[in-house]
């Protein structure tokens, strides 16, 4: 069973993705630490985000197992992620990788931006995830606070915003629900009741899938 959850930033699709691949017992992707690691690359090489040729070449070299999930959840690489993201020679180099893993032997499932619309388009199930950007700054403050981070409640919300707006209007995969994606708003549920929410969502597809 193929799994697709996508949604805009801190909307929860991650915490959910991890959830949902432990109690079923699949391999999690978060495709959106593939663009983290090429941003940190960029980064740490002190190599202008516009380069395209530099990124190109950081994601084609990129491994799944080299990624480090706390090292590219750092203050700033969310912002980076968000601008390699943007180049149409990025998303090229880091599809085949994505959609490996989406189609390895048993299923897995998969977060980001475009895994139900590009990247699994024939997912057995996708859902996309949404909340107000108030409450996603608000849940990424809490997170980045409690990491020890020094930051503020409204940069965090500003920073939200133009992450919604760049992801939405870029003309590659611009972040959108899939046609058959079935819509979930965590806006007013903690993480249990939005679990809840996505299982049911997955077993109500499973069924189907058995019926037919």
């Amino acid at each position: 069973m193929i799994i697709a959850i996508d949604g805009p930033a801190a909307s929860g699709k991650g915490t959910l993705a991890r959830r949902l691949a432990a109690h079923l017992k699949l391999p999690h992707l978060d495709t959106g630490l593939l663009y983290r690691a090429v941003a940190c690359a960029l980064l740490d090489s002190r190599t202008s985000l516009d380069d395209v040729a530099a990124a190109t070449i950081a994601a084609r070299v990129l491994k799944i197992s080299a990624l480090d999930p706390a090292r590219l959840k750092a203050k700033g690489v969310g912002e980076a992620a968000s601008r390699v993201a943007a180049i149409p020679q990025v998303r090229e180099a880091l599809l085949a990788l994505q959609k490996d893993f989406a189609r390895q032997p048993g299923g897995a499932v998969l977060d980001g931006r475009d895994t139900g619309t590009v990247i699994a388009p024939d997912a057995d199930v996708k859902i996309f995830i949404e909340a107000s950007a108030e409450v996603r700054a608000r849940r990424r403050f809490k997170e980045l606070t409690e990491g020890g981070q020094n930051v503020r409640y409204e940069d965090v919300l500003a920073g939200i915003k133009g992450r919604d707006a760049r992801d939405s209007g870029r003309s590659i995969a611009p972040l959108i629900p899939a046609k058959d994606a079935v819509l979930l708003d965590t806006t007013h549920l903690d993480i249990e009741a939005a679990f809840r929410a996505a299982l049911s969502i997955v077993e109500a597809a499973r069924a189907g899938r058995e019926r037919g």
